[in-house]
């Protein structure tokens, strides 16, 4: 009966132990993308993937929408039309709109 609730309690043991650790782990990531402080603004226009990917809530997948979007239809005339972009609404906009132009 011992050796069984100690069996037991290592288990619970090890499985917090892993999962607070693969937590911590993961937590790390998030908090060295939100130090990013981007400073200066970001030419829509002429930004690459890696640039716009810079901009918070925009990852690679949206980053490629916005590149080809301009190859099919030109440069932006304003910074709100990069809401035609699938993945970029109201919310997403208000969060990146102080970041970008189109100079």
């Amino acid at each position: 009966m011992l050796k069984k609730s100690l069996t037991i309690l290592m288990v619970i043991f090890l499985f917090f132990s892993l999962s607070t650790f693969t937590f911590s782990k993961g937590q790390g990531n998030l908090s060295q993308k939100k130090n990013t402080t981007i400073t200066k603004k970001i030419n829509i226009n002429t930004a690459t993937i890696k640039e716009l990917t810079s901009l918070k809530g925009i990852g690679e997948k949206i980053a490629k929408r916005i590149v080809e979007f301009r190859k099919k239809n030109g440069k932006f005339k304003r910074i709100d039309e990069i809401k035609a972009i699938r993945g970029i609404g109201e919310k997403k906009f208000e969060r990146i709109k102080k970041f970008i132009t189109v100079k």
